[in-house]
């Protein structure tokens, strides 16, 4: 808000550094927590230790030389306009504003700018976001929600945060578990199928379900079973046999049934409002993956141990010189000469960097994978690729239910489409009784927007490393910190802005003349403050990779907003000024509440 003044005190102090021989360490600003006046703050002791180690500077221990170029520098800047005062303090340079101008600027900044308030300058870097990659032939659960979600957030964030984003999605869409499917659909079920996307979708996992009964050896089963059982596991086999040769009939069957998965995946995505730019699949990247074998074989980096009867390995620790074991030795092809997950990864690391020119890839994947991807980057730094080391696995903990893990396998698993539908139907019992004034027809979308809001707020409002246990009740409760409640202080201010007559997304062409000059309320200092905060809580969450920081923001703002709303009249301030002022400050207080909504995919509705 205040970037002109502070690059005119940035240049007075480069000014005065290079006048008098000082190498100035880079400038680095901070907020100074709000007591009576807003300000910001840099420190010289850097600059001093880096003078000290220089051999210059007279030996003056570092905090008092610390102290004295801050005092220079003080008097150097003279008085800026817009900054009330400045002082030097324990070799920190504190600029305090003048509280009605900084509460004037922030609130116009948000007002002027709308939905690209907080929005990052434009980086020189590429980041791809690879999540939402359920395997095919099962049905989109809830644990595959965590994952999606964790993954839009992020995405939002860092392309929000200024970096050109690609988002990405690899599903696994070849194994035995895939083939187990086609393999009981062929057999007993062909032709048989729902016709709706949803009810298809799910279908195909009741059938992994009773496959995987059908193959599981039973306890005192009789010859006859068991016969039964092993002609069946043939079968399975040997249309994996023909899928991996290429037999027509098995592809174009694979082909159908993997199709019928993605329509409910894209069906879902597009419930969640989330896009995906590139499709890898696993099955693309098989064979390209056993060419890159031989290519890290010829440049030492793995051995071949196959003329033995061994597989292709790399040894990681050895070829980074590693003295203690961390990364370990690896299989990337197996004797057999079948690729594993690892080979796969490779060779879609190298798609990414080749191809779409990813600087930084992320994966948002559950921690049990997290050796694996810290060997896979590993392995790419031994490669020579620059970007293994900006690689970064966004781990989540496992999502499980009140009896305890889920399991496909077991069909013990909430299905995300169900839980969505719960949702709306609940959101719409109370809404049905409260707000009988809003037509049907919006009623509903508004109930999609408060479940969805519900759901995404509860995966989003837990650190990603922790587990969660999900009950339904839990995460479609609007009390407390959840996504409703802060929808609802979006909400409420629409609601005093429509009292006021102010048109919505309009409000910054209403009150041009409203200044802060009086003596503002806790209440409004503290949403001030927290609007001020939008920006650098954006860059923090992007840098961080860490969608929990923008969830507990959005909270804190609703926090603030309510209170202000409960504590604070507008529309019967003792003055004109005065109810335009917090007119002005509702409105930035609504685009910033709208704003960090949309960071979380959630949206922001005006009545509920």
């Amino acid at each position: 808000m205040f970037e002109k003044e502070e690059q005119l005190i940035e240049e007075k102090i480069k000014a005065y550094c290079a006048a008098n021989d000082l190498a100035l360490a880079e400038l680095k600003w901070q907020p100074i927590p709000f007591t009576g006046e807003w300000g910001i703050s840099t420190s010289f002791f850097q600059t001093a230790a880096n003078e000290a180690r220089a051999g210059k500077g007279n030996k003056v221990p570092v905090p008092q030389r610390a102290q004295e170029i801050a005092e220079q520098v003080k008097a150097e800047i003279g008085s800026v306009e817009g900054i009330s005062r400045i002082e030097a303090v324990k070799g920190y340079l504190n600029l305090y504003f003048t509280t009605s101008e900084y509460a004037h600027r922030v609130v116009d900044e948000a007002l002027s700018l709308k939905s690209d308030f907080g929005r990052g300058q434009p980086k020189d870097e590429r980041v791809m976001v690879e999540y939402a990659q359920p395997n095919t032939h099962h049905s989109f659960h809830i644990g595959h929600y965590r994952n999606t979600v964790l993954g839009e957030s992020l995405a939002r964030l860092v392309e929000f945060a200024g970096f050109e984003t690609i988002r990405a999605s690899y599903p696994g869409d070849l194994g035995l578990g895939v083939v187990t499917v086609m393999w009981i659909y062929d057999k007993f079920y062909k032709g048989k199928e729902p016709q709706g996307i949803h009810e298809r979708g799910q279908w195909l996992l009741k059938l992994y379900v009773e496959a995987t009964k059908l193959l599981e050896k039973k306890e005192n089963e009789t010859p006859e079973e068991t016969a039964r059982r092993e002609a069946y596991e043939a079968e399975r086999r040997e249309m994996y046999r023909k899928w991996d040769a290429g037999d027509p009939y098995v592809v174009e069957l694979w082909k159908t049934t993997r199709e019928w998965s993605l329509e409910e995946l894209r069906a879902i995505l597009k419930m969640m409002d989330v896009k995906i730019d590139v499709w890898f699949f696993e099955s693309e990247v098989d064979k390209p993956s056993k060419a890159i074998v031989e290519e890290l074989i010829a440049k030492g980096i793995a051995d071949d141990e196959r003329p033995q009867g061994g597989a292709v390995i790399v040894k990681i620790d050895e070829k980074l010189g590693l003295k203690k074991e961390k990364y370990r030795t690896n299989v990337i092809l197996r004797s057999d000469g079948t690729t594993l997950y690892l080979t796969k990864d490779l060779a879609l690391a190298k798609e990414k960097f080749e191809k779409y020119h990813v600087d930084r890839s992320i994966y948002v994947v559950d921690v049990r994978q997290s050796l694996h991807l810290q060997q896979a980057f590993a392995i790419l730094k031994l490669w020579g690729f620059p970007q293994a080391e900006k690689c970064f696995h966004l781990g989540y903990g496992f999502v499980s239910l009140p009896e305890g893990a889920m399991s496909a396998r077991r069909g013990r698993v909430v299905l995300f489409k169900q839980v969505y539908d719960e949702a709306i139907k609940r959101v719409l019992a109370v809404e049905s009784e409260r707000s009988g004034n809003i037509p049907e027809n919006e009623r509903e979308e508004i109930a999609r927007q408060i479940g969805l809001g519900a759901l995404a707020y509860s995966m989003l409002a837990v650190d990603n490393n922790k587990d969660i246990v999900f009950h339904l009740d839990e995460a479609l409760s609007f009390d407390g910190r959840t996504g409703p409640y802060i929808q609802n202080a979006h909400v409420r201010a629409n609601s005093i802005l429509k009292k006021a007559g102010v048109e919505s997304g309009k409000a910054e062409n209403h009150f041009p003349l409203s200044t802060f000059q009086y003596e503002l309320t806790k209440h409004e200092i503290e949403l001030i403050d927290l609007i001020s905060q939008f920006p650098a809580k954006v860059q923090q969450a992007a840098n961080e990779y860490r969608p929990l920081v923008m969830a507990q923001f959005a909270y804190d703002l609703a926090t603030a907003f309510h209170s202000f709303y409960h504590a604070v009249p507008v529309l019967q301030s003792e003055n004109e000024n005065i109810r335009n002022a917090r007119l002005r400050l509702v409105a930035a207080a609504k685009q910033t509440i709208a704003n960090a909504l949309r960071l979380l995919d959630i949206q922001a509705p005006d009545v509920m």
